[in-house]
């Protein structure tokens, strides 16, 4: 009697341990990543029953981030790789140069924004960018007026790309600085959801790109309050298969006779733009969401609600710098769970 309960319990304990295993092998688990470029911290999280598909697909992100990095860095060439280093210094006599397939893109992308924008994202900057980083590196002083007008005047404007991915070789100095991150994360998106990977969550320091939920429910995304200097939420929204983008100054800036300088610059005044402490840009695209945060960064908050008001699935919260919340009519609906 004892050898067939004791035979009874072995199997009843067999059949749990082949369930359970059957039950994680079936379920999907989760994986993440952590990395560093473009001048930001990467977190991702993606779920998956195929645990060699998502190293893999996590192998393939950081590959795809790096390249972005590497191709839009201004101030390193890399080998095997026109970059737009290269396109600045490079010393061909030919009338254009091939440039990878990526940067032609993002470099078209930027042109078109520069038309949308009416000159308010111009990607062309880069030598005014460049003075501004000489005193930010420094920590002493801010530019004057009267070189970053000289800057401007010398700027490459003429930008031409034709097909074969070639861009007109007058050695212009192009910054991509506030387009790369958004861009790379939505390739980053496109292709986990190409190899079957749905479920997952891509934080670039507070700009976040989520696909469906892992547990059938709604991700919770917090937007950083621009006066904490500890990373403090001041609003959550709620919602999958969205992107949630920040602008504004009060990450990345110096101090300089009790003055903070950030690094978004107007390109009418030369100077950091200062209509508000942040805005945030809930829409279904990391390109489209980057780019709009800082376009209405850059301008004033009622000409950037009338610039959105006929977007479609675009909505914008503003915190101004009297610490007062502004939104678009249809914010409220990423409020509610």
């Amino acid at each position: 009697m004892k050898k067939k309960i004791i035979g009874s319990i072995i199997i009843l304990f067999i059949c749990i341990s082949i369930s359970l295993l059957l039950i994680k092998r079936n379920s999907k688990q989760e994986y993440t990543s952590n990395l560093s470029y473009i001048d930001t911290n990467i977190y991702i999280k993606i779920y998956s029953k195929d645990e060699a598909k998502a190293k893999s697909a996590l192998e393939k992100v950081e590959a795809l981030y790096q390249d972005y990095y590497e191709l839009s860095d201004r101030y390193n060439h890399y080998e095997g790789k026109l970059n737009l280093y290269d396109i600045l210094h490079n010393t061909s006599i030919e009338e254009y140069i091939e440039i990878d397939p990526k940067l032609y893109e993002m470099i078209s992308y930027g042109m078109e924004w520069l038309e949308k924008s009416n000159g308010l994202l111009d990607i062309r900057i880069g030598n005014i960018i460049d003075i501004w980083k000489t005193y930010r590196d420094i920590g002493i002083g801010i530019p004057t007026i009267e070189e970053l007008t000289v800057a401007k005047n010398n700027m490459v404007t003429d930008i031409v790309l034709k097909e074969g991915n070639l861009i007109k070789n007058n050695h212009p100095n192009l910054d991509l600085s506030l387009i790369v991150r958004g861009y790379a994360t939505e390739k980053v998106g496109e292709y986990l959801e190409s190899v079957g990977i749905d479920e997952y969550i891509i934080n670039t320091d507070g700009n976040i790109k989520v696909g469906s939920h892992y547990n059938h429910s709604t991700y919770s995304i917090g937007i950083e309050d621009p006066n904490s200097s500890t990373g403090d939420i001041y609003k959550v929204v709620y919602g999958n298969h969205i992107s949630v983008a920040s602008s504004g100054g009060y990450n990345r800036y110096y101090e300089y006779n009790q003055k903070q300088y950030h690094y978004i610059i107007d390109p009418n005044t030369l100077f950091p733009s200062n209509h508000c402490k942040n805005v945030t840009v809930i829409t279904n695209s990391s390109i489209v969401g980057d780019v709009l945060s800082t376009i209405l960064f850059l301008l004033p908050i009622d000409e950037g609600k009338t610039l959105i008001e006929g977007m479609d699935f675009v909505e914008a919260i503003w915190y101004t710098n009297d610490n007062i919340e502004i939104k678009t009519d249809g914010f409220t609906r990423y409020e509610m769970r």
